[in-house]
């Protein structure tokens, strides 16, 4: 799975179109193995992109779980607890936090 495409189930609040858009960009990105598409391409890749948001979204609103919804804060600092302590990122990481 792509790294920046993040779990988008289970959270309040719930995901937005602009989340579940933005994964399914990233999925076509990875699956062309390009960033922008050519000329010719533009079509192809927008119509991807917009079918896999669809069923994202689809997906998404029909799973069930009787887990409590996750805090998205929470889960990021989490994130960047784990990150810190796999690569040592510290205060002085090249890396933005989100």
């Amino acid at each position: 799975m792509c790294r920046n495409i993040r779990p988008l189930f289970n959270f309040e609040p719930p995901a937005t179109d602009d989340e579940i858009h933005d994964a399914a960009l990233q999925y076509v990105r990875k699956i062309s193995g390009t960033r922008k598409p050519t000329k010719d391409n533009e079509d192809a890749f927008e119509r991807a992109v917009e079918a896999i948001a669809k069923a994202t979204r689809k997906l998404v609103d029909s799973l069930e779980t009787s887990a409590p919804p996750k805090n998205r804060a929470v889960e990021a600092a989490k994130a960047r607890a784990r990150n810190a302590e796999r690569f040592g990122g510290g205060e002085s990481s090249p890396y933005p936090r989100r």
